[in-house]
């Protein structure tokens, strides 16, 4: 008989990442993890010949948050979008700019994709949040390792601990990482960039007519949280520049950011996905909860053991 093993679930629910991936916040984190992305040459490649990201950058950008927020709060369809994403990237190959063959699937390629999430939270919570404890970083990378087990990505073919995580990462950033064209593109300023075609209909008129003028500042905004929010030795490897003018100025930001974001109401504070299962989760009863809290504690502890 075939061997049918169990779906990956996902981060458990009260985790870090529950709390900190449908945060608002976690949106100024994700250019910062998308650049590092593509500045992987074979990425690079691929979202240059196969993505729409020029030609329909709100519907990429909806659509890869959407399916980012399932992973965590998808529950039983975290799995099943796990699965999409692998059959979607299927027919993804072609030649990076060095001439070397290269396919989205291939274990190494697929497991950096993943790889940035970690060190852009890691990095952004010390100016959008409070720093995480080390025993909330070995959590956090626990919980994102379940992540890439929900992408189908083989424990052999990720760093197993933080011990294992920090020297795989600085490798690439060495060997692997560069300013290709796509990141230099993802972080320029006079990219013709069309105004939003999402939301209420009032409001994408406004921004229609205002587009203009509202699209240089907001390209400059873009540029100075993508490379702020990138881990220093990224930002070096990729080799965009950091002034200490522009850490002030971050810092000031975060600041301003940390004090008023969680005033903020659960509505206006969290994403749609997030708000909705976090709304059913404080509906299960105490119980359930108490029990759930104790096995997800006793799995964290045994990661580490």
């Amino acid at each position: 008989m075939p061997n049918h093993r169990p779906a990956p679930e996902p981060p458990p629910p009260g985790g870090i990442l529950w709390d900190i991936a449908g945060d608002v916040r976690a949106l100024l984190a994700l250019p910062a993890a998308l650049t590092m992305q593509v500045a992987h040459p074979a990425v690079g490649a691929g979202v240059d010949t196969y993505s729409v990201f020029r030609t329909d950058p709100w519907g990429r950008g909806e659509r890869s948050l959407r399916s980012l927020q399932t992973w965590v709060y998808g529950g039983q369809s975290a799995a099943d979008e796990g699965r999409r994403l692998r059959a979607l990237h299927r027919d993804i190959r072609g030649t990076d700019a060095h001439g070397r063959d290269y396919h989205a699937l291939t274990p190494a390629y697929y497991a950096w994709v993943h790889a940035t999430g970690f060190p852009v939270y890691h990095h952004a919570q010390k100016y959008l949040g409070r720093p995480f404890t080390e025993a909330q970083q070995r959590q956090l990378y626990a919980e994102w390792l379940q992540v890439g087990r929900i992408l189908g990505i083989h424990d052999r073919d990720m760093p197993q601990t933080l011990e294992e995580f920090w020297p795989y990462f600085d490798k690439m950033l060495a060997d692997e990482i560069e300013l290709t064209a796509v990141a230099q593109e993802l972080v320029a300023v006079d990219q013709p960039v069309p105004p939003p075609d999402r939301g209420p209909r009032a409001l994408r008129l406004v921004l229609r007519t205002l587009w203009p003028v509202l699209r240089p500042p907001l390209a400059h905004f873009r540029r100075f949280i993508t490379i702020g929010l990138m881990p220093p030795d990224a930002r070096s490897a990729i080799g965009l520049p950091w002034t200490p003018v522009q850490e002030r100025r971050l810092r000031r930001f975060g600041r301003v950011v940390r004090t008023v974001v969680p005033l903020l109401p659960e509505r206006l504070r969290y994403l749609p996905m997030a708000r909705r299962a976090r709304a059913r989760r404080t509906r299960l009863p105490q119980g359930n909860r108490v029990r759930r809290a104790g096995r997800i504690r006793r799995e964290a502890a045994a990661l580490y053991q």
